[in-house]
């Protein structure tokens, strides 16, 4: 005996044996018992939920001799001619292999006459968006007054390929995608009757791949049963190339503790065991679209979900993946997905796609800027925005010296034996008694600023004025803000103090410190250079003026310091001029 795939030997017969569908069999049915048919019917639906199994079961109905309920008997001549094929009023064509106006031009030719064995004669077009408009223009007049006896059955899987006209004539009847509960529920039925042992695991993961269509439940079931009569969730997954939950969820665990090394292993890992990197990818978006579901959708994203971890596993990577990074990462390997299909090294881009995703610094798109700035929007709940990739640019020195020959000391003005810049003999005395500043943000306690203040509050402005017009209009807003950045001048050396690591990645460009080094060089005359220094000075200040200075002691002591929400906040808003100044570009 001849093998026979499961989809072709498991072939719905009956109304009755269609799976997912009653709110289509049990209209046909009706129409059947009450013989209220329609003369053409419009089947429209993903592909395997049932179109021409439902077509073939109507075509024997409504011929059948003794139809049972509106179910065909299947046991008359009609029905078995039908389906074997000896009789051939009934006709099912393949719109792709003959959507030329000819084909339907005869098609419509040998359509009046009437039939020779059965009641009725059944066209059955598949894939009827195939067809071409001369095609369909054919078409429309029979379709449109049919002879008494003609009845036409068309299935199609792109429903906005057919023309309204056709449309508009036609009973429309819309297949939905099969539940993985009853696709599990019939792989069971059919592997019992097969002699399989399938798990329940293995039967879940079938019906999740099937994406909502059981032939293609049924075709991996007859790929798997290939490599054994015992099916469990192990056997499934190394058959297909599949990685499994363990090692998605693992994976996944990496990508939000940002561990890019051990991302990359396990990834070689499962390259090495033969893992298909494509499904890999699907996998992850799966869960990744899960995560962003339960984060965006709480209350019913529960009906939602794809299934397949348990809720331990999707409460721990929810915690740590706000919903602007998950939709940054599932935009990522969406876009990977489809490079995997035509690129010449599927590993590598995988890595690159790893990688990014590890770093969103890495790249410069609109969905990377917004999961950046979650990162900073969580710091005045946590009191502490979470520290970089031990791998990024950002572990480098914190201090950094710019020349015209890219020289660097790396020692501020006070190491290098330059006296400061004196303090006018009027405020030496106030500044005597201002207490010490305390230690910045960033870990380091500056030293003792004072002798500059007069410096810094004649110096900086105008000098801001002078290289406005030179400058991206994205660090404008660092440059400006005394709490983001403060620049003091000590002869040949323009020291920037930034209050952060990442305002210094803003600001430490060519195309920032090139114009600043030209300004002060025809400023004050002669050679110039920058460095940089992390931690403000509390004791200095751009809008500092004597009278300020001039304060007394008791209200300086006094004054309440910024709050890490108004820090935060700062950061905030300059972060945040940036992302529209890249919108606007």
């Amino acid at each position: 005996m001849v093998y026979q795939a499961f989809y072709r030997k498991w072939r719905p017969r009956t109304f009755d044996d269609v799976v997912g569908q009653t709110h289509i069999t049990e209209t046909l049915k009706q129409q059947v018992a009450l013989d209220r048919l329609s003369h053409a019917y419009l089947f429209t639906g993903t592909r395997g939920t049932g179109k021409t199994s439902c077509a073939k079961i109507l075509a024997r109905a409504v011929n059948c001799e003794a139809p049972l309920h509106g179910n065909p008997c299947n046991q008359c001549p009609a029905c078995l001619g039908i389906e074997n094929g000896s009789i051939l009023d009934v006709l099912e064509l393949d719109a792709a292999s003959n959507n030329g106006v000819d084909q339907v031009r005869a098609l419509r030719d040998e359509a009046v006459y009437t039939p020779a064995a059965v009641r009725k004669r059944v066209y059955i077009v598949d894939e009827v968006h195939m067809l071409s408009t001369p095609a369909f223009n054919a078409l429309l007049k029979i379709l449109e007054e049919p002879p008494a006896h003609l009845m036409f059955i068309l299935a199609t899987t792109e429903l906005n390929k057919v023309p309204a006209t056709i449309r508009s004539r036609c009973q429309q009847f819309a297949f939905k995608r099969i539940l993985p509960a009853q696709i599990a529920q019939h792989l069971n039925r059919i592997a019992s009757e097969e002699c399989l042992t399938l798990s329940e695991d293995a039967a879940n993961l079938l019906a999740r791949l099937a994406d909502g269509g059981l032939r293609d439940a049924l075709s991996l079931l007859d790929q798997c049963s290939g490599a054994g009569n015992v099916l469990d969730q192990a056997l499934v997954l190394d058959t297909l190339g599949l990685a499994g939950s363990v090692e998605t969820a693992a994976l996944m665990d990496y990508i939000a503790q940002r561990d890019t090394a051990s991302a990359l292993e396990c990834l070689g890992r499962l390259y090495a065991n033969g893992k298909d990197l494509a499904s890999l990818f699907g996998e992850l978006s799966a869960l990744t679209r899960d995560l962003l579901l339960r984060k965006t959708a709480p209350q019913g994203a529960a009906t939602l979900l794809a299934g397949g971890y348990d809720e331990a596993t999707m409460r721990r990577l929810g915690e740590g993946l706000p919903a602007q990074r998950l939709h940054y990462i599932l935009t990522q390997l969406q876009q990977a997905s489809m490079v995997l299909s035509r690129s010449i090294n599927r590993r590598t881009d995988c890595e690159l796609c790893l990688i990014r995703l590890c770093d969103e610094r890495l790249d410069d798109s609109l969905p990377s800027l917004a999961a950046r700035l979650a990162r900073l929007e969580q710091q005045p709940a946590s009191g502490s925005i979470p520290a970089p990739p031990t791998s990024s640019p950002a572990s480098a020195p914190v201090q950094t010296v710019h020349t015209k020959k890219e020289q660097s000391t790396g020692l501020p003005p006070w190491d290098i034996g330059e006296d400061p810049s004196p303090l006018p003999k009027e405020l030496a005395g106030v500044a005597e008694a201002r207490p010490p500043a305390k230690a910045s943000r960033g870990g380091a306690s500056p030293p003792d600023f004072s002798s500059d203040l007069q410096a810094a509050g004649d110096f900086w402005p105008a000098f801001l004025e002078g290289i406005k017009t030179h400058i991206p209009p994205s660090v404008r807003p660092y440059l400006s803000n005394s709490k983001k950045a403060l620049g003091t001048w000590q002869p040949g050396m323009l020291t920037l103090w930034v209050d952060s690591a990442f305002t210094k990645s803003m600001l430490d460009k060519p195309v920032v410190t090139a114009p600043m080094i030209k300004t002060a060089e025809a400023q004050f005359g002669g050679p110039a250079r920058i460095v940089f220094q992390i931690g403000i000075p509390e004791a200095a200040s751009c809008q500092t003026s004597a009278a300020d200075l001039a304060a007394p002691q008791a209200a300086a002591q006094t004054a309440p310091a910024p709050s890490m929400e108004e820090d935060a906040l700062d950061e905030l808003v300059a972060f945040g001029a940036q992302f529209d100044n890249i919108i606007i570009q």
